[in-house]
């Protein structure tokens, strides 16, 4: 376990080696992520999804190898038990200027490398709080394909997989700068999107690219991840990587939409 810390503060812990069964989908996760007033921000293997770990980068369906965990969507079928668990595996740390670098190897059930994936983390403070950043670049020897439920047949809206965040358990409310609302945010690309809950505290999220989609949950659980593969697959092949950035505003208290618009400098347009 390796802690990021803003002005000698801990604010996350970096877990590389998962002591978790096959089934949950063993990943590199964050958690505890907290405020830097100290409320807690992510849960870890709840009980309603215990192969929510954190926060991760985790696909359900790579190259038809689950590294997300739990059941599998099959189509006209559903969920499914399945034995096509994976897990993404780190295997070196590199030099970096600050925060956490390092590589991993997405593998299949049977170990052979489908992904290899380069990884950075940075902590850094923020008027409102502090932020995280997360740059992942996934590559591939041979074309390999990026899908979700979605992709796969389910519908509702449930095209996850790609950088989640499991949130600490509580109520808690989305938004963006127009919308708010599970069923409104959900599937968008705004610009930003805010999820606050307990403590209270707020999370900010930036960093859709290409044709990445929020999927929010408030419902059934409180989750934020930037989908990849939400409406169609995603191909990854060795002449074009999958590269990305997400920023997460972690602040103290309940912001509002404009507090936050305030915060969230505008990118260039996608």
């Amino acid at each position: 376990m390796t802690e990021l810390t803003v002005g000698g503060v801990p604010v996350a812990s970096y877990v590389v080696d998962p002591k978790v069964d096959r089934i949950q989908g063993p990943r590199p996760y964050l958690h505890p992520v907290r405020t830097l007033g100290g409320t807690p921000v992510t849960d870890f293997a709840p009980d309603d999804h215990v192969w929510h770990l954190g926060v991760s980068v985790a696909l359900q369906d790579v190259a038809g190898a689950n590294l997300w965990g739990g059941r599998t969507y099959v189509r006209d079928r559903g969920y499914t038990w399945l034995d096509d668990h994976g897990a993404i595996v780190h295997t070196g740390w590199l030099p970096a200027d600050e925060g956490l670098r390092h590589t991993m190897e997405w593998r299949d059930k049977d170990g052979a490398v489908l992904l290899t994936e380069e990884r950075q983390l940075r902590a850094t403070p923020a008027d409102l709080g502090w932020v995280l950043s997360v740059d992942f670049t996934l590559a591939a020897r041979r074309p390999i394909e990026l899908g979700s439920p979605a992709t796969n047949g389910r519908p509702d809206g449930a095209g996850y997989g790609g950088f989640f965040w499991r949130a600490a358990p509580g109520e808690t409310r989305v938004f963006t700068a127009d919308a708010a609302g599970e069923e409104h945010v959900n599937g968008s690309t705004a610009e930003w999107l805010a999820l606050t809950g307990p403590g209270p505290y707020t999370l900010v999220f930036q960093g859709l690219a290409g044709d990445d989609r929020w999927f929010v949950r408030t419902g059934i659980y409180p989750g934020v991840c930037a989908a990849l593969a939400f409406a169609r697959p995603l191909p990854v092949t060795p002449e074009a990587p999958v590269a990305r950035r997400l920023t997460v505003l972690v602040a103290d208290g309940a912001l509002t939409a404009e507090q936050v618009a305030t915060a969230c400098p505008r990118r260039p347009p996608r």
